[in-house]
């Protein structure tokens, strides 16, 4: 079972997933900080509050102004914050997107580029089989 293990792991689809999460975790946190730190504060300047801490009191005990106070008192529906998870959710696919569709472009671009390969001779049987109908042809 150790060995199968090692096998497993060993494999290359094994190792770029694993580099794949690391990068996409880190990714993560430079979406968060564009979201949180210049796009919410732009969209909250309308409210003249940061729009995540926009919430919703659910007990008659929460009387906090920011939310992770009214967190610490009671019940609160926190939409901004849902809503802010959203944008980073909407910019993160955007985002992946644009990168998937460079990969796409980068890999037309290197098979239109990339010289046709010679045809493969037919097999010797079927090259046999061919001679012999082209004489059989000819006898008639």
């Amino acid at each position: 079972m150790l060995k199968e293990f090692q096998e497993f792991i060993a494999k290359g689809n094994v190792m770029d997933l694993a580099v794949g999460v690391i990068i996409g975790g880190a990714f993560g946190l430079i979406v968060n900080s564009l979201v949180g730190d210049i796009i919410m504060p732009i969209v909250g300047m309308a409210g003249n509050a940061d729009f995540s801490n926009y919430f919703i009191a659910l007990s008659d005990k929460v009387t906090a102004e920011s939310l992770e106070e009214a967190r610490k008192q009671g019940a609160v529906f926190a939409y901004g914050a849902f809503i802010t998870v959203i944008i980073n959710f909407l910019i993160l696919a955007f985002i992946i997107f644009l990168m998937v569709k460079m990969v796409n472009n980068l890999r037309k671009r290197l098979e239109a580029e990339k010289p046709a390969a010679p045809a493969a001779p037919p097999p010797a049987d079927v090259m046999l089989l061919t001679e012999i109908r082209d004489l059989l042809a000819k006898g008639r």
